[in-house]
């Protein structure tokens, strides 16, 4: 790849006192910009410009055990909302947040850390929440802009090294208040893209929607009374040395009697008789490549946390040559459902259509036998049985143990997995809700993509 060589006056650099040479190839892109589209401060577009409060992390409930929405930085992906990762707080929680409530059509950045610049939309169906401290809201008032248009620009490349030319330049890179809203906004012809983008959030959340409509169905087809948890519990020499871990969630009787009860009302097969488990691979930190120095044809290199609604972000955190992901060649199936064993264990995904990534090794790669098909059994209804709090959950927090400071599951322990084996109809009837919410993900995937692209396109200035 050729070096772009280029001379800079001492003037910039006494002025701004940068040592960075991307930084004032941007300037030069940036005044290029200012000299074809009219650009306005976002102070001037909009108000209500602040960052958030975190209440403790312990005040943070799953979904179905509170309903007031909470959204965490690492929720904030590039335009979408991960609703797989969001948590709810109490109401009593709740209402000591209130210098720090979203509403429908607000804007939330990223201003800190991994995710800086990750930019959303607040979806229609969220009428009021609360966000974090290292967000920032902004409400859009002027007729200028559309929330979905500064959406789709700041998170396009060129938003992007916007965003990262205005950070204060400490150990953490840091977007403050102040400098958000001297963020320039292009005022163009932007209804088409604030359009295209607003079908977009509207059809991922009735994917969304269908998802979980799916992984309640399943909960109602399971009917599982286990629920309520047991703190003090004996158990047996014979049973821990017969599974052979030796850790105290292995024995668990809410975990235990909760399978038990499964496998007597259900037919149940073993994980690892209806199914391949692969694991993904490793890259190396070496050969990563950050969002904002990624080329075409680089290809998405999908970590654990970047298993966003269900499937692999379009735009994580990094990226791997493509020559790389030739060479690992992991050949990834449609509807593959991903299964994390390390870290954060139990999250669940599927391969989409339009995914072209790399997987890591914290993932285990689930693809369905001969036997599993014979049985009637769907990649989409063996996603949504592992996403089951109990079928995923309970029996990966048996089987977990932690290396040092890392919790890991074992490839041969998740095969050891109880799978219950629904009812034909039940299981069409899952597996139609799941194809339909991914058929709704893979159109906005494609647009998604155009819609960046389009917008990189109107910056491409020489």
């Amino acid at each position: 790849m050729a070096n772009k060589i280029t001379s800079i006056k001492f003037s910039e650099i006494s002025e701004d006192f940068r040592f960075e040479p991307k930084f004032y190839l941007f300037k030069a892109k940036h005044r290029l910009a200012k000299g074809k589209y009219q650009f306005m401060p976002l102070g001037m577009l909009a108000d209500k410009i602040a960052r958030g409060q975190s209440p403790k992390p312990y005040t943070y409930k799953k979904r179905g055990e509170a309903e007031n929405i909470f959204i965490r930085t690492a929720d904030l992906k590039r335009n979408i909302l991960n609703t797989q990762t969001i948590v709810y707080l109490a109401d009593e929680t709740f209402q000591t947040q209130k210098s720090n409530r979203v509403i429908a059509n607000d804007l939330l950045i990223s201003v800190v850390g991994n995710y800086l610049g990750s930019t959303i939309v607040i979806p229609n169906n969220i009428s009021l929440g609360a966000f974090n401290d290292n967000s920032a809201r902004v409400r859009i008032t002027s007729n200028k802009v559309n929330p979905y248009w500064v959406s789709a620009f700041l998170n396009s490349k060129f938003g992007h090294e916007l965003i990262h030319s205005m950070v204060t330049r400490t150990g953490q890179k840091i977007l403050s208040a102040g400098n958000v809203k001297k963020l320039e906004i292009p005022i163009l012809s932007n209804e088409t893209f604030s359009s295209r983008l607003e079908t977009c959030i509207n059809s991922l959340q009735i994917a969304q929607d269908l998802i979980f409509k799916a992984f309640d169905l399943f909960s109602t087809f399971l009917n599982s009374p286990f629920i309520n948890p047991i703190f003090n519990f004996t158990t047996t020499f014979s049973y821990i040395s017969n599974g052979d871990l030796w850790t105290p969630r292995y024995s668990f009787p809410l975990y235990r009697q909760a399978i038990s009860d499964i496998q007597n009302r259900f037919s149940t097969e073993f994980l690892g008789n209806i199914a391949n488990v692969k694991k993904g691979d490793e890259v190396g930190s070496n050969e990563y490549i950050s969002y904002i120095n990624k080329r075409d044809s680089d290809v998405a290199f999908i970590r654990t946390t970047d298993v966003v609604n269900f499937e692999p972000d379009l735009y994580p955190d990094f990226f791997v040559p493509n020559s790389l992901y030739q060479e690992i060649n992991q050949n990834l199936l449609t509807s593959e459902v991903l299964f994390t064993k390390d870290g954060k264990i139990g999250i669940t995904g599927m391969i989409n259509e339009r995914d072209k990534v790399i997987v890591s090794s914290g993932f285990a790669r689930l693809i369905l036998k001969t036997k599993g098909l014979k049985l009637g059994l769907t990649p989409e209804y063996l996603f949504v049985a592992l996403s089951n709090p109990i079928i995923g959950g309970y029996q990966a927090r048996q089987r977990t143990v932690t290396a040092s400071t890392i919790p890991h599951l074992r490839e041969d322990r998740l095969k050891e997995f109880i799978i219950p084996i629904f009812e034909d109809e039940k299981i069409k009837a899952i597996t139609s809700l799941i194809k339909d919410a991914n058929l709704l993900k893979s159109k906005v995937k494609k647009e998604l993509k155009s819609i960046k692209e389009d917008i990189d396109l109107l910056f491409e200035l020489n």
